[in-house]
């Protein structure tokens, strides 16, 4: 064992009997009890005037669901628990902030047939589910998942199987939704052979959270399907080290072994993980995971969601806090979703003080400077004399 096997626990049965032990890692007996409704959550939990009147504003936006996985890593006694923000209602989400809307990545106007998003030139994103195991509060895609609100996803197969068919340019696809690791074995299998049979689609993703929200998902069997597909990655998602339980590592590992290279997507939240500290423990658990830090997202201005996003500084401060003071692998781009549709931006601390024809002047994750000379042009002297050396010298 490991001595950084203590850095990683189980948190089961936690709010739950110790008989439920016996159907923990059935994915499914998961599914069945995921904390959906405000008696259940009083069941576990005093709620508090916030989170009861966000509860009951729920089922009108964007509905609550938590697995008992992820529902055990809430702390009771604290209500500003970081796993708690994420997943538990708050009146807060009742108020549209002057600057936010339902699409702010601007995907419905990014769709030649509906359910596939053609923003990049050689990408799409390809819609396939509205569901997910577990729903979070700052969800960018809130209109259209979780069956509450006003849109409906509505993706029509064919008709996007056509269009990638007839569109040469499309080299990479990225299944999402919702989760695509809802589906079972079998129709996800159907899924990938039918964009595998495309001869010019190199390279698919999927982004999930499925690892976090419900880690026994991540069966042997789900793994020795996925290993027919590659190159095939997934995109997780994991905001706060509370959440790489010893189950998830576990699951991660299997995603791994079987050969699936796995990025980490976190969103930047207020009271979850706006700090260096927290930033770097998670960043660093998610290596010991192979998992790489990939984006670090400023939270899109999705409705409801001004009491979870940040200002822009935070990331950047974020960003200077890690760079330098961990290991390069451990730090993620901080990313910038263009509201309206202008694609991820990327965000960095300014490290060029100065840069003109002769040098860059650069400043390092300590603060000090250092000029770094651009490469200089040959004199036409010096090269017509190298010429004769080279021309003139008697052959080896």
């Amino acid at each position: 064992m490991s001595a950084n096997d203590s850095h990683f626990h189980s948190h089961a049965p936690g709010y739950w009997p110790i008989e439920a032990m016996d159907k923990w890692n059935d994915h499914r007996w998961q599914l069945r009890n995921r904390i959906d409704s405000l008696a259940e959550l009083e069941k576990h939990l005093e709620l508090t005037d916030v989170e009861r009147a966000g509860v009951l504003l729920a089922g009108k936006k964007l509905a609550m669901s938590i697995t008992p996985h992820f529902f055990n890593l809430i702390d009771k006694e604290n209500p500003n628990c970081p796993i708690r923000r994420q997943v538990i209602p708050r009146l807060e989400e009742g108020w549209t902030a002057p600057e936010e809307v339902a699409d702010p990545c601007g995907e419905d106007s990014h769709m030649p047939v509906p359910g596939l998003v053609h923003r990049y030139p050689d990408r799409v994103l390809f819609l396939v589910t509205d569901r997910c195991a577990s729903y979070c509060r700052y969800c960018t895609r809130s209109r259209m998942v979780s069956g509450v609100g006003e849109q409906h996803l509505e993706t029509q197969w064919e008709a996007a199987f056509d269009y990638l068919e007839n569109t040469p340019a499309v080299r990479d696809v990225l299944l999402s939704g919702g989760d695509p690791l809802l589906f079972s074995d079998e129709r996800l299998d159907r899924i990938l052979t039918r964009l595998r049979s495309i001869p010019h689609i190199e390279f698919v993703r999927i982004g999930s959270r499925i690892p976090i929200f419900l880690p026994q998902r991540i069966t042997n069997e789900l793994c020795k399907m996925l290993n027919k597909h590659h190159p095939l990655f997934i995109s997780i998602h994991a905001n706060h080290p509370r959440e790489l339980t010893s189950e998830v590592r576990e699951a991660l590992g299997r995603l791994a072994d079987a050969g699936v290279p796995m990025g980490n997507q976190s969103v930047l939240l207020t009271g979850v993980n706006d700090s260096v500290e927290i930033q770097k423990e998670l960043v660093q658990k998610l290596l010991m995971c192979r998992v790489r830090p990939y984006y670090l997202y400023q939270c899109d201005p999705i409705t409801g969601s001004s009491h979870l996003r940040t200002p822009v500084a935070k990331g950047i401060e974020i960003i200077e806090g890690l760079r330098g003071h961990t290991t390069g692998y451990a730090v993620p781009q901080f990313v910038i979703d263009g509201p309206g549709g202008g694609g991820k931006i990327p965000i960095n601390p300014d490290y060029v003080v100065k840069n003109d024809d002769n040098k860059a002047v650069l400043r390092n994750f300590e603060g000090r400077h250092f000029e770094y000379a651009n490469p200089s042009s040959i004199p036409a002297s010096v090269e017509k004399s190298l010429k004769h050396q080279a021309f003139s010298a008697p052959e080896a």
